[in-house]
């Protein structure tokens, strides 16, 4: 069946000297895997550097149920980025979201308003020249309620500890032991109410925003079947140290 949609490319993997699978996530499939030709011929519609990862592209395909790699016909990118691709810290925080969001999203159905949030993450973070060091936290964060795993305060009192299992509050250290101490506990809802519009009063240091990166990396690993270790973990906290 032809189809058109829009779609944000979120990882790419050579499959032989000619094709490569792209896995988009679709604003009208959620997250499908492509099998893709690529030419480097001018004439050509289909170039790797339009599957560079966060990239917004209008596509046509060719969605058939039975297949797992998906064919497309046709793609043009949809939005054109000023900074993202241009500027290095940029370009360093797209690569980690687009490996975090191929993890967090391969078993992603068609959701519409988690689309349209990270289209308008991307284009906020694009078009922003200052104060955006803590924009993927805040990104990561809000895409826990798009996934169904937001953190609960409901009924919370002074010195709980927080269950990053159960994602909620509790006046005892779980068995599990997979929790937050009651100080750190207390960051929970200050850092819930961090948007792209907020987040530049967050004030961390180096070694703070990276425990809260590893603290949100550790929580999506429980929540997100085969959610592994990323590879670029390490480069984006390099970059920004």
């Amino acid at each position: 069946m032809l189809e058109k949609t829009r779609g944000i490319v979120l990882h790419s993997l050579r499959y032989n000297d000619d094709s490569i699978i792209v896995d988009v996530l679709t604003e009208e499939r959620g997250s499908v895997s492509f099998l893709v030709r690529v030419s480097h011929s001018k004439k050509s519609n289909v170039k790797a550097q339009l599957l560079r990862p966060l990239t917004i592209l209008e596509l046509d395909i060719d969605f058939r149920q039975q297949r797992s790699l998906q064919r497309i016909r046709d793609m043009r990118v949809c939005v054109h980025y000023t900074s993202i691709p241009y500027e290095p810290l940029k370009e360093c925080v797209a690569l980690f979201l687009g490996e975090f969001l191929y993890y967090a999203l391969r078993n992603e159905d068609r959701n519409e308003r988690l689309f349209l949030f990270l289209l308008h993450s991307l284009d906020w973070f694009d078009a922003v020249s200052e104060n955006y060091a803590n924009f993927h936290l805040a990104l990561l964060i809000k895409l826990t309620r798009y996934l169904g795993f937001w953190p609960n305060c409901e009924g919370r009192r002074e010195y709980d500890f927080f269950d990053l299992q159960e994602s909620s509050f509790t006046s005892f250290r779980p068995v599990h032991g997979q929790c937050l101490d009651a100080e750190e506990s207390e960051w929970v809802p200050r850092f819930l109410k961090m948007n792209y519009s907020t987040m530049r009063f967050f004030k961390m240091n180096r070694q703070q925003r990276s425990y809260v990166l590893d603290v949100l990396c550790r929580y999506y690993r429980m929540h997100v079947p085969e959610f592994p270790s990323l590879k670029s973990l390490d480069v984006l906290k390099t970059i920004l140290d």
